[in-house]
């Protein structure tokens, strides 16, 4: 900390934190070793299983570790267990991988063997015809939803965590309604203006909803324009909620609402005027003026108008020069 002043250590206390630093990294490599060997023999034996563990909990993201365990799991426990006892020893490396997502939450592999374990869920606990074949599957992949929903509220812009969370409500055995998923991005949005991987997930939950016809699209979009135009005057800098602004302007057909949200963005320059994505935004939907619309637009005033928006961004962003160059020689050719 700032201020606060390093006490020194003494000789004998760094030879022996040296010692000690030693002696873990010799258990870890003969550990690896040991373990490294037993996969070459294709030792599937219990106590592999047990040697994986102890090498996972030091190094979660040794993903050679954790295939060679589900090796062991598929080749040597499950075919002795019974249904029960296989849906329990997957909870097992549920709660092993939960132990590595708290300290290690962008490690892939651990959300790999997460996903892994819930779809070798199996049938039960009802057999034969009798009760819910299906029980294990719902109780285990609903509380995966849980957990996932916990993991983005401890870091709601955890991109592995919005992967993981479209695979899990791709895999639940009773699908939620995607009305549900648009209200939980609301809510992220809402408290985070600045979460990208919320808005992306937005993006597709909005394209199956419009492309099924579950929601009126040109409604839906009058609603979006008008929450990313509250972002983009909320916090103007943010690049998340122009890429998003983009991706509802789509290739800018429409020319009335393309010169209604460029109103929108030459108001909110005048008030911010050193803002780069406002100047990017503004030509880059005059652009798809000149380009879909040539015929309906003063194409002499536009392009004068995208060169003198590419001079500011040459001064506020001068580390893409040459590609507002190439902007505007591409514009000059229209």
């Amino acid at each position: 900390m700032h201020g606060v002043r390093r006490a020194r250590q003494t000789q004998e206390a760094l030879e022996a934190k040296r010692l000690k630093d030693q002696s873990k990294l010799h258990d870890y490599l003969a550990l690896s070793d040991d373990v490294l060997a037993r996969k070459k023999q294709k030792d599937w034996s219990r106590e592999a299983l047990r040697s994986t563990t102890q090498l996972l909990q030091i190094n979660p993201e040794f993903y050679t570790v954790w295939n060679y365990r589900r090796h062991i799991l598929v080749n040597g426990i499950f075919p002795e267990s019974t249904p029960e006892q296989i849906k329990d020893l997957l909870k097992d490396d549920l709660s092993l991988t939960m132990a590595a997502l708290k300290i290690h939450p962008k490690v892939y592999w651990i959300w790999t063997h997460r996903g892994w374990c819930l779809n070798n869920v199996p049938s039960g606990p009802g057999v034969d015809g009798e009760g819910d074949l299906r029980g294990w599957e719902k109780e285990l992949w609903n509380q995966e939803l849980f957990v996932v929903e916990k993991l983005l509220d401890a870091d709601p812009r955890n991109f592995h965590a919005w992967s993981y969370r479209r695979v899990v409500l791709d895999s639940l055995p009773v699908p939620k309604p995607e009305t549900s998923e648009l209200a939980y991005t609301t809510r992220k949005i809402e408290s985070n203006f600045s979460n990208f991987s919320a808005w992306h997930q937005r993006s597709k939950v909005l394209s199956s909803l419009w492309s099924t016809g579950r929601l009126d699209q040109t409604k839906s979009k009058e609603e979006e324009f008008d929450l990313v135009q509250n972002a983009m005057y909320t916090d103007p800098r943010d690049q998340s909620v122009w890429i998003y602004h983009r991706w509802l302007i789509g290739s800018g057909d429409n020319k009335e609402i393309l010169d209604r949200e460029i109103a929108v963005i030459q108001s909110l320059l005048e008030e911010e005027t050193d803002s780069k994505w406002c100047m990017e935004s503004l030509v880059h939907y005059k652009r798809l003026l000149l380009h879909n619309h040539a015929a309906l637009v003063d194409k002499s005033a536009l392009t004068r108008n995208c060169i003198h928006l590419l001079e500011q961004l040459r001064e506020v962003d001068p580390g893409r020069r040459a590609r507002y160059d190439e902007i505007e020689l591409e514009i000059t050719r229209l």
